[in-house]
């Protein structure tokens, strides 16, 4: 078994950022003659890092939505504005929860 030490993580970062799919980078991998092994390593420390990215952005969304769902809690308790009431209190609170829904989504999903 090959060790982690020859997984070049800078290549794999790259790889993230630009999008690759695992079938590019095995294509890419074999065609450089590199062993099956590693090519096995290599993908599942690709999977790792893409799963980490999508976490990252989705404790963003949620945390971005939770602050949507205080503040709309907190301008509906005070009513600052009596007229816009409805749409802080139906529409805001309806975009945080949808925001957290969607930071939910890319945090759980695989």
């Amino acid at each position: 078994m090959q060790k982690t030490d020859d997984i070049d993580t800078t290549v794999i970062h790259q790889w993230v950022e630009a999008g690759q799919t695992i079938q590019q980078i095995e294509f890419d991998l074999r065609s450089k003659g590199v062993d099956d092994a590693l090519i096995a390593e290599i993908i599942k420390e690709f999977k790792k890092q893409f799963h980490a990215k999508r976490q990252f952005k989705g404790f963003i969304y949620a945390g971005i939505g939770a602050f949507l769902g205080l503040l709309s809690c907190v301008l509906s308790l005070i009513n600052p504005w009596p007229e816009l009431f409805n749409l802080i209190l139906f529409g805001l609170t309806t975009v945080a929860i949808s925001t957290i829904i969607l930071g939910l989504y890319f945090v759980f999903e695989n």
